[in-house]
């Protein structure tokens, strides 16, 4: 790990667990799911880590707390800091090589167990299952309900809140690396593609190549997802994933295709004024005094104008 800076807490070196909770962080400060997740140590019984990595931050303050924190709880943690971002997917790969455990478990920073019993659900589904990997699903019931993040609520609440009977019919398509659970085995067959960079997909991609190797499980242990975004960000953020969903199209056209995302997208790129419909279908998702439904779907449009032009 040339570059980067490591840092043990005392329960490091001894541990010897089953599941390696892997949180991926950049200008975010994971303290509050560190503490929570250290709520569960005395009934998992030694079974599980955490390591994160600080992909880039550059917050020698925020390094210091978090060494702090990670001190200071009874789960066996590593802090990896780099001091350049690798992206999402190298940073997500480079964490598996720290983990011991025969199970990853990729949490978001950003994201808040929704019960006192998280961790040990994932430990008694590997101890019961052992699934290839499985995707415990997310919710918003944690989520903050400021009027700037109804939007992505909306998107959210329709779109990935979904429940696990409903997520295994089509089940790579519902797969984040939110709350992912992989066994070592299958990310060693597969990893992370490192040629997605930025935001988005990269989770989705590596999901359609493992389902082709493995069945892709779904069941019920939702966390929060707390780091809801402003139209204006999720607006940069679909900018930003363009070219990602570009890669995906290129590699597994056959699935994509049955994607509403892909057949929006295509249905776009034959409209007339494409640039002009996208700035208007921005505009009125930004404009707070349309519905909030009126407002998510122009959003959609937008998301769906930006990829049109990537295909």
């Amino acid at each position: 790990m040339t570059g980067a800076a490591i840092h043990d807490n005392a329960a490091w070196a001894a541990a010897r667990p089953t599941i390696s909770v892997l949180i991926p962080f950049l200008r975010d400060d994971p303290q509050a799911l560190m503490e929570l997740l250290d709520r569960e140590t005395e009934a998992l019984n030694g079974a599980v880590e955490l390591i994160l990595l600080d992909d880039g931050t550059a917050d020698a303050a925020l390094t210091e707390r978090l060494r702090a924190a990670a001190d200071a709880l009874r789960l066996p943690v590593r802090l990896i800091t780099l001091p350049a971002n690798e992206g999402r997917a190298r940073g997500r790969n480079r964490l598996t090589t720290a983990a011991r455990g025969h199970a990853y478990l990729f949490l978001d920073s950003d994201m808040r167990p929704d019960t006192p019993h998280f961790l040990q659900t994932w430990r008694a589904l590997v101890a019961e299952t052992d699934p290839a990997a499985a995707f415990g699903g997310f919710s918003l019931d944690q989520a903050p309900t400021d009027a700037r993040f109804a939007v992505h609520r909306a998107l959210s609440a329709a779109s990935e809140c979904v429940p696990a009977a409903t997520r295994a019919l089509t089940p790579e398509k519902y797969v984040y690396t939110s709350n992912l659970l992989v066994r070592r085995d299958v990310f060693a067959a597969e990893s992370f593609d490192p040629g997605f960079t930025g935001w988005g997909w990269e989770d989705v991609e590596w999901a359609m190549r493992v389902s082709r190797r493995f069945d892709v499980v779904h069941i019920d242990n939702p966390a929060t997802h707390m780091g809801l975004d402003t139209v204006e960000d999720l607006a940069r953020k679909f900018d930003q994933g363009a070219a990602n969903f570009a890669r995906v199209v290129a590699l597994h056209p056959a699935i994509v295709q049955t994607y509403p995302s892909y057949r929006a997208a295509r249905a776009l790129k034959r409209l007339p004024l494409l640039p002009v419909a996208r700035r208007l279908m921005k505009q009125a998702a930004m404009t707070n005094a349309l519905p909030v439904k009126t407002r998510a779907l122009a959003l959609r449009l937008y998301r769906a104008a930006v990829y049109a032009d990537a295909i």
